[in-house]
Order: structure tokens, then sequence, then C-alpha cells
């Protein structure tokens, strides 16, 4: 995904009342908070009502949908109305939570709450990282840019060639450092935003969207890798 704050027209928006740094970042957690409460919400609903069976048919439908509206939020949400842009948070929040259902058959239920419970304290302390360093962060972007591609490589070769699975505990350890990574470094760019769409109340606030969908991909990757790497599969 793709959001370069220096394409957007800073004469398009019109100057508003600002809101400081804490608030914005609060804001842009509490999306992100929300996108996952929708995400599991959907996930357990589908899993007690047996709609996961049906999900289980479609997994590669469903893939294709979030991946392409991910795209579109990327490359298209500086060009969106907010109302647009929230609406489509909460839908990618949605279709995520049927993937993630089928997640609730292969796993036994405690193994899932403990991996998520870790991936909330691990991913608390990298965001309070990114948050409080003074450590420029930017220049670890073309190292995790190439450790998610080959994250995807890794993922798509291993679904033809057998072999791979064998090799899938060390692309889980690769993939938990990289969203562990991706979650300071998201972290920070909350601020770099703020500090870049201030006084443009609208694109200010699809900035926070468009952060509060980064910090949750990393955190349901983070939670993905970990389950994989640590969850307990049924019998």
């Amino acid at each position: 995904m793709s959001f370069d704050p220096y394409e957007f027209d800073r004469g398009m928006t019109p100057a508003g009342q600002m809101e400081t740094q804490g608030q914005y970042t609060a804001r842009t957690f509490l999306w992100m908070v929300l996108g996952l409460m929708v995400t599991f919400g959907v996930a357990l609903a589908c899993w007690l009502t047996g709609i996961v069976m049906y999900v289980w048919s479609f997994q590669i439908v469903i893939l294709i949908a979030t991946l392409v509206m991910a795209f579109t939020m990327g490359s298209r949400i500086e060009r969106m109305a907010v109302g647009t842009a929230k609406a489509m948070f909460i839908a990618f929040a949605v279709l995520f939570g049927f993937t993630i259902s089928v997640y609730l058959l292969v796993f036994d239920l405690p193994s899932l709450i403990l991996v998520f419970l870790a991936t909330a304290v691990y991913f608390a302390a990298l965001a309070a990282y990114g948050h409080f360093t003074r450590t420029d962060l930017s220049g670890l972007r073309p190292i995790l840019f190439s450790g998610l591609i080959f994250l995807i490589i890794f993922g798509l070769l291993s679904m033809f060639i057998p072999w791979l699975a064998a090799m899938d505990r060390i692309a889980c350890i690769i993939g938990i450092g990289v969203f562990l990574a991706f979650t300071a470094y998201d972290t920070q760019k909350i601020r770099a935003y703020y500090h870049y769409y201030a006084g443009f109340p609208d694109m200010l606030e699809k900035a926070s969207i468009f952060s509060a969908l980064q910090l949750y991909l990393d955190f349901l990757n983070l939670f993905l890798y970990l389950l994989r790497f640590m969850g307990r599969r049924k019998n």
C-alpha cells in the first residue's frame, strides 16, 4: 500500500481547529481497536453459527476481495471522502473476520486466547517504543519491505511446493520479527502524518484511518505468525 503525504495539495483542504498530537494518536489507536473488535466479533459469530464451514469453501475469493480493498484504500485514500474511508475500513475488518474464523476450526480456543494476549503485549511494547523513541526508524523501510516480499513469495510457493512446509517455523520467526518492527515503524509514522497534515482536518482524519489500517494489519499479521509458531492445533 502507498500513501505519500507529499502527493497531497494542501490548498484543497480548509484549515480547521487543530487537535493535539495526543488526541490524534489516541483516535488512530481507537480506530485500530475498533477494527480488531469487528474482526474478532465476526470471526466468533461465524464460528458459533457454523457459517465458518461456508467460509472455508470461499477462502480464496475472500482473500482476493480483502487484498483488493486494502490496495484501494492504500492507493486512493487521499482522494476519498472521510465517510468512504471509514466505511471501507470497517468493511475490510468484516472481511478479515471471515478469514480469521477459519483459524477457530484449526486451533484450540485456549491456545488462541493465549496467543492473542501475547500479541497484545508484544504489540504494545513495540508501539510504545515507536512512539517514544528519538531514533528515526525510516531507515528500516527497505529492510521491512524486503522481509514482506520474502514472506509473500514464501507463502505463495509453499502452496505449490510441499517440502517448503518444513521451513514454516523459520518463516514464522521472520514474520514475527518483521511485523514487530513494522509496529514500531508505523507507530512513529503517526507523528509524521500529524505534523504534515496539521491544520487540514479532513486529510488529517483520513491519515488517521490509514495509520489505523496499517497498525491493524501489523497486529493481525503478528497474531497469525505467532499462532502458527506457538499455537496448539486441534487433534
